[in-house]
């Protein structure tokens, strides 16, 4: 199957050749699904807190973070070239012609060719496209009124201008203000003063960053630190890492042989989000704040996400509180009796929302106090959850567990089995959705840090169909970050308002009132 030289390619990318069978294995057998049973609601699975109770979680967390080592994790990889789809088809199809023209720009709304080109003065990127466009002699109001749009997307997306099309998101200028436009990667320097500050105002930001776009961060950082630094009293430490090649994945053909390309190579993958629980794995600290980097606001509306940020890390610190009690009284007791197994299942049931295996408490003693203690000496995410108003990608739901628990989970659609019987109408009743808005606490009663791989359902991965050099292939993603990657940590969901999620997936989401600063 493998040539000597696909044997070194294999070493090289810091893997097995068992662990590359062991993959290869998994494309012929593929993934159990998901056994949903049914979406987590509010008062069901998903917790509401009034305003006044998030005031208070927000002040807890000010309270005892004094005592506590906090970070702001941010996932930063890749490209931003998915951002600019629409303009990149404009790149290579629009050709200034009337009828080129009718085919692009007579659609209107927000995500419409027409809206950019009519609103393109409000792109924190558009006084730097003029003076790209003004070097090589273009005016961009004459190219305006002619109707001359690929020299614009040209200067914006290629190394002719600004090369959007090639940069990393968090480099991009995604917000203007008075006196200066912002990156993503500085907002997140802002919002980590605001609320991922340390007792003695130092800020920790850990960037996972793609290899070749690691020296830009950094001289990034090194250029505008020192301003934040000054606005906040804060002073920062920076630190990133890459997705390991260890975490990639082999690609097969349809009929899961080795994918060779045109050179004979082997074809490795990066295996999804989910490889970065390696980099979570890595950090040592009490309370680690998870948040993309395309999900930010301009400061006139940062402060409702600052006082959830706050509130979630509270609600955090509460359930670890109440987690250790629990994990205090069953490991210290000799006998589990009646009234202490009531006490534990009911937090568990009505606080935690882990639903034990039917008949759990006919069980012999030492079963279940080994179980419940196995239970509570897991990782604990608290994750925000926004009201469901259309936006693709994964939700939350209780999933019937191998042993009969049922637990909460995140879940894509890509994890269940759409043609078994009621899965996708139970998908489809979802009321919330995944903004990816997580605080983790990784350290246990002894503060000891868990090994985090310990804890990853291997059975929550993904294969997907792919194409490269025009030939199909089938890639494989590892189980998702927050998805079967976290699958064994304890899991309290709450309802964050939607202001809180307010992702760049296209170009045109920056004209979103959302992210442009009020006047």
């Amino acid at each position: 199957m493998f040539s000597e030289s696909n044997l070194h390619e294999i070493q090289f990318h810091g893997l097995s050749l068992e662990q590359v069978e062991k993959q290869i294995k998994r494309f012929e057998t593929g993934f159990s699904p998901m056994n949903i049973v049914s979406p987590a609601t509010l008062e069901h699975g998903i917790k509401k807190y009034e305003e006044d109770e998030i005031v208070d979680f927000a002040k807890l967390y000010e309270r005892k973070k004094r005592h506590k080592k906090v970070v702001k994790f941010v996932p930063a990889s890749g490209a931003a070239s998915r951002m600019f789809k629409m303009l990149f088809t404009l790149l290579n199809e629009y050709d200034g012609s009337e009828e080129s023209y009718k085919k692009f720009f007579t659609k209107t709304g927000l995500h419409s060719p027409q809206n950019f080109i009519n609103e393109i003065q409000k792109f924190a990127f558009y006084q730097d496209l003029v003076a790209a466009l003004a070097k090589d002699g273009f005016e961009i109001e004459s190219l305006l009124a002619k109707k001359d749009y690929k020299p614009i997307f040209e200067y914006l997306l290629t190394a002719k201008g600004l090369n959007y099309g090639n940069l990393p998101k968090g480099l991009l200028l995604f917000h203007k203000y008075a006196s200066e436009n912002r990156t993503p990667l500085e907002e997140h320097l802002v919002e980590g003063a605001l609320y991922a500050k340390n007792h003695n105002k130092d800020v920790n930001i850990h960037f996972t960053v793609s290899p070749e776009f690691m020296d830009g961060f950094k001289e990034k950082v090194a250029e505008v630190k020192h301003k934040y630094q000054d606005e906040h009293k804060v002073k920062y430490y920076v630190d990133y890492s890459v997705q390991k090649s260890t975490t990639d994945t082999i690609a097969v053909n349809p009929d899961n042989t080795p994918f060779k390309n045109n050179d004979d190579t082997l074809l490795f993958r990066p295996a999804g989000h989910g490889a970065l629980i390696e980099n979570l794995n890595d950090l040592n600290y009490d309370i680690i704040f998870i948040k993309n980097i395309d999900n930010i606001v301009p400061d006139d509306y940062k402060e409702t996400t600052t006082l959830y940020k706050k509130a979630l890390a509270g609600i955090l610190i509460h359930y670890q509180s109440e987690i250790f009690h629990f994990y205090k009284k069953i490991r210290g007791c000799r006998h589990l009796s009646d009234r202490r197994l009531r006490k534990t299942i009911n937090f568990l049931q009505n606080e935690l929302n882990y639903i034990l295996p039917e008949g759990f408490e006919n069980w012999a003693r030492n079963d279940c106090k080994d179980y419940l203690l196995e239970i509570l000496h897991r990782p604990i995410r608290v994750c925000g959850m926004v009201k469901n108003e259309g936006e693709p990608g994964g939700g939350p739901f209780f999933v019937q567990e191998r042993d009969g628990a049922k637990t909460l989970q995140v879940i894509e659609k890509a994890q269940i089995d759409t043609k078994a019987e009621g899965q996708e109408a139970i998908f489809n009743a979802s009321t919330h959705f995944n903004p990816v808005d997580l605080v983790c606490a990784v350290k246990d009663y002894d503060d000891k840090k868990f090994d985090l791989l310990q804890y990853i359902d291997e059975e929550a991965g993904i294969i997907t169909s792919k194409s490269k050099d025009g030939k199909d292939l089938k890639a494989l993603e590892l189980p998702g970050l927050w998805n079967g990657a976290m699958s064994n940590w304890n899991t309290i969901f709450v309802e964050v308002p939607s202001i809180t999620f307010n992702p760049v997936k296209e170009v045109n989401d920056l004209l979103r009132n959302e992210h442009q600063q009020k006047q």
